[in-house]
C-alpha cells in the first residue's frame, strides 16, 4: 500500500517550510543574500540544516522564493492601483510613490531584492518580476494614452521599462546599506521618505505627460 501523509504531518510540513521561509526573509533584511546561510536559515527556524534541503533543493532555491513571494506582493500591490479607476496621472504617481515608499520600509530587503549582488538564479527572478511590475506600469501608460494624458507618440512597452528602470535606479542610493541618511539614527525621517517617494514619482510621470 502506498504511504499518504495524513492531514497533521501535511500541516506540519506546511509549517515547517514556512518558518524556513519567514527565517531567510528575516536574515536578508538583516544583512543581504550573505547573511542567509543555510545553517543560519536553520538555526533561525529551529530545524536541522539537512532538513532545509528537505523543502529547498538548494541555497539559490530558497532564495528564489524569498524573492519571488515578496516581489509578488508588490505586484499585487502595483495591479490594485491600475485597477483603482481614478485617472491614469494620479494612479502612475501613486504606483511609484507608493512602490518607493514600501521598500524604504524595509531598506536592507529591499537593496537585497533590488540591486545587491547575488546567484544567477536568483538575478533571473529579479528579471522576472521586474517584467512583471512593468506590466503594470505599461497597462496605466495605455490607460493614459487612450484618455489623452500621456504622450500617444511613445511605445507603452518602452516608456514602462524606462519608468520602471529610473524608479529602481534612483532607489540604489538612498537602499544602499553605505547610506546613513535614512537609517533610524539618521538625520532623516518620514518625511524625507514621502518626498523621496513624491519626486522619484513626479521624475517619471513627467517622462511620459503631455
Amino acid at each position: 500500500m502506498a504511504y499518504r501523509k495524513t492531514e497533521r504531518v501535511e500541516a506540519r510540513l506546511a509549517d515547517n517550510r514556512q518558518r524556513i521561509l519567514a527565517a531567510a526573509r528575516e536574515l536578508v533584511s538583516e544583512g543581504g543574500w550573505g547573511e542567509a546561510q543555510v545553517s543560519h536559515v536553520a538555526s533561525a527556524a529551529g530545524v536541522a540544516t539537512g532538513s532545509v534541503y528537505r523543502y529547498f533543493p538548494s541555497k539559490a532555491d530558497l532564495f528564489v522564493e524569498v524573492l519571488s513571494v515578496v516581489s509578488q506582493r508588490e505586484v499585487d500591490v502595483l495591479e490594485a492601483i491600475a485597477d483603482n479607476g481614478d485617472s491614469p496621472h494620479q494612479n502612475l504617481h501613486v504606483a511609484i510613490s507608493t512602490f518607493v515608499a514600501r521598500a524604504m520600509r524595509n531598506r536592507r530587503l529591499a537593496y537585497a531584492l533590488i540591486a545587491e549582488p547575488c546567484e544567477k538564479e536568483i538575478d533571473e527572478a529579479r528579471l522576472v518580476y521586474r517584467h512583471a511590475i512593468s506590466k503594470q506600469i505599461m497597462r496605466i501608460v495605455k490607460e493614459g494614452q487612450e484618455r489623452g494624458e500621456f504622450r500617444a507618440d511613445l511605445d507603452p512597452s518602452i516608456a514602462a521599462t524606462v519608468i520602471v528602470g529610473g524608479f529602481m535606479e534612483s532607489l540604489i542610493g538612498p537602499l544602499s546599506p553605505l547610506n546613513a541618511d535614512f537609517d533610524a539614527s539618521g538625520p532623516q525621517g518620514p518625511e524625507a521618505v514621502h518626498a523621496l517617494a513624491g519626486q522619484i514619482a513626479e521624475v517619471c510621470c513627467a517622462a511620459v505627460a503631455r
